[in-house]
């Protein structure tokens, strides 16, 4: 048996169960990429998609959302492609880790 993301985590888009840890491991590939955290976003089509947040690596190229996108077309199944990409520095704790919570929040309001 094998845990892929905590039950609070899984986006369900259109009835399919998508892994927000699958999603954000494709992100952390693209050489622009610091960090990256993926929520779901209301959709009043699909119940829920996607939602990237990311933070880009200091001097690396600018990178638009179109092009994270693209990216992620490429490495993810169509379902899996965050709809929505915002740039900016990622709430965490004290120990460092992120905050999908206030994140979570940040995509119903965005």
């Amino acid at each position: 048996m094998e845990i892929k993301d905590r039950s609070k985590d899984v986006i369900i888009s259109g009835g399919e169960n998508i892994s927000s840890l699958e999603v954000e491991e494709a992100l952390y590939r693209h050489p622009a990429v610091m960090e990256a955290a993926v929520v779901a976003r209301p959709d009043p089509r699909w119940g829920e998609v996607p939602c990237a947040f990311v933070t880009l690596k200091p001097g690396a190229p600018p990178v638009t959302a179109e092009a994270l996108i693209q990216w992620s077309r490429d490495h993810l199944a169509r379902y899996k492609v965050p709809r929505h990409v915002v740039f900016g520095p990622l709430p965490k704790t004290s120990t460092g880790k992120i905050q999908k919570f206030v994140l979570r929040e940040q995509a119903k309001d965005a």
